[in-house]
Parts: structure tokens; sequence; C-alpha cells
């Protein structure tokens, strides 16, 4: 019933696996020095405690301390993110997005041709 708030990521969250990704797997302590602004030592734990706890993050032990690496790609959470922010701004349409990025010109004619051919090339592949 929860899902759809169990499997997005908070801003914070967010910034945690951007560390992990870029990082590799991961303690506490290498993720709390990679983070700007820094956060306490107990906040990052217990982030990284929730993110395995989603199932975004896999954890095994060494030592006395854990190590944490993804369980879901990069490349997976932002089309989880994407298909997330279509679904609940635009009503599922794709193109009612799009039309949005043109009208706050966030797209312009030259981005919308470019994005074109580039569409156009990666069609003759298929």
């Amino acid at each position: 019933m929860g899902g759809k708030v169990k499997d997005g990521l908070t801003k914070l969250e967010l910034k945690i696996m951007q560390v992990i990704w870029k990082q590799g797997p991961s303690g506490v302590t290498a993720v709390q020095e990679a983070l700007d602004p820094p956060l306490a030592y107990t906040t990052v734990q217990t982030m990284l405690n929730i993110l395995e706890r989603k199932g975004k993050l896999k954890r095994r032990l060494l030592g006395r301390a854990y190590e944490y690496s993804a369980a879901v790609t990069e490349s997976k959470a932002v089309s989880h993110a994407v298909r997330d922010l279509v679904d609940r701004m635009f009503g599922g349409s794709s193109e009612e997005l799009v039309m949005s990025l043109i009208k706050n010109r966030q797209l312009d004619k030259a981005t919308i041709t470019r994005l074109t051919k580039k569409l156009a090339e990666e069609g003759a592949d298929e």
C-alpha cells in the first residue's frame, strides 16, 4: 500500500546514494566525509540504515563496522524518479512534461532539434 513512498528517495537519501554511486562500497565515516555540508556521524549511520531497509543499499560486516554498497543503479533510481514525477505532476503524460519544459523556456528550439536528431539516429540503430 505505501510502496510509492518507500520507493522514492528524499533529498538527503539521494545525496547519500550519490556518494555511494561515486565512491563505491563505503563505511559510515567515508560517506560522512564526502557530504557537503557535513552531517553528524549518527545521522549518516541512521540514513544508511534507512536506505538499507528500503532496499536501496546492501551492507556487510567488515570487522566491527558495516560497509554499504548500492543495491540499485543510479540509472534505475533516476528512471523511477522521472516516472514518479510524470505520474504525480503530469497525470502520466510525458508529453505534458515536455510541454511544461518548453513553456518554462527550459527547452529551446535548438535543443529540440538536437534531441530530434539524436532520436532519429537511435531509431536507425534498431
